[in-house]
Parts: C-alpha cells; sequence; structure tokens
C-alpha cells in the first residue's frame, strides 16, 4: 500500500475501523445537537464540519464515475462525503432506511473502488439502528500496513 498521499498515510495510522469509528461518533454527536426532520444538507455540511475537527479529512459531493467499455463517464453518481479517502459516508433524512439506500451505497462502492461506506439516517428519532456499515469485500487492518 502506498503511504506517500496524506489520505494513504491517515488511513494507516488510524486504520479503518478507527476512521469509521469517528465517523458514527460524530453522527451522533451531531444528531443528538440537532435531533431529526432537518434537510440532508444541512446534516452533510455539520457532519463534515464535526469530522474535520476530530481531525479527518473530508469531501464533499465526491463525483463516482462510471467506467464502461473502456470509457469513462463522469455523469454518474456523487458521494455525500468521502472520509480520510477511504470511507464513503451516505446522509439519509427519511423515516426508515429502505433496500434501495443500501444498493446505492454498494454501487458507489465498486464504482470507485473503496472498501468500506456508512449508510447514516439522520431521519429517525434516534441514530441507534439508522447506521449502516457496508463493505465491498473483506476489510484489510490497515493498522499493520507498512
Amino acid at each position: 500500500m502506498k503511504t506517500s498521499r496524506t489520505e494513504d498515510t491517515e488511513i494507516t495510522e488510524k486504520g479503518l475501523n478507527e476512521i469509521s469509528g469517528l465517523i458514527v461518533d460524530a453522527a451522533f454527536h451531531v444528531h443528538r445537537e440537532l435531533g431529526p426532520g432537518l434537510l440532508e444538507s444541512v446534516y452533510e455540511v455539520i457532519l463534515a464540519d464535526a469530522l474535520r475537527q476530530r481531525g479527518l479529512t473530508v469531501a464533499k459531493q465526491v463525483p463516482i464515475p462510471i467506467r464502461f467499455e473502456g470509457k469513462l463517464f463522469d455523469e454518474g453518481f456523487r458521494a455525500d462525503l468521502v472520509v480520510s479517502g477511504c470511507v464513503i459516508v451516505e446522509i439519509k433524512s427519511v423515516e426508515s432506511l429502505a433496500r434501495a439506500h443500501k444498493k446505492q451505497i454498494l454501487t458507489y462502492l465498486k464504482l470507485s473502488g473503496l472498501k468500506l461506506g456508512l449508510l447514516i439516517n439522520f431521519g429517525g428519532e434516534l441514530l441507534k439502528g439508522n447506521i449502516e456499515r457496508l463493505a465491498a469485500g473483506p476489510i484489510p487492518d490497515l493498522k499493520s500496513s507498512p
């Protein structure tokens, strides 16, 4: 694994599990302070800021291109957040998550080549039970990577 890029170094130092733990902790904090029912865009901005305050890099509305028959199409999808270059965070504000939401993030993982995604629904009365951790294949333990 490369360690020359900032994101790669951050992945090696913190590991995917630690990064996802920081994301979940920040999401609980945001939900506790703001409550349910706001627009997804509000949670996106506030969560991104909370993650940066925890020392993570955050990119918002990241294009997820589609590769088909040797061509690249940038008009595909946009991930709400990509944290530390390794975790896709998809934000919802709905009464309950649907199977289509899980399929959406699994598609993003497949197309992006990233291994871990979090689907967070801020629409529920409680955040507990409204966070899905989705993986595209086995998650390596990056803490022990060179």
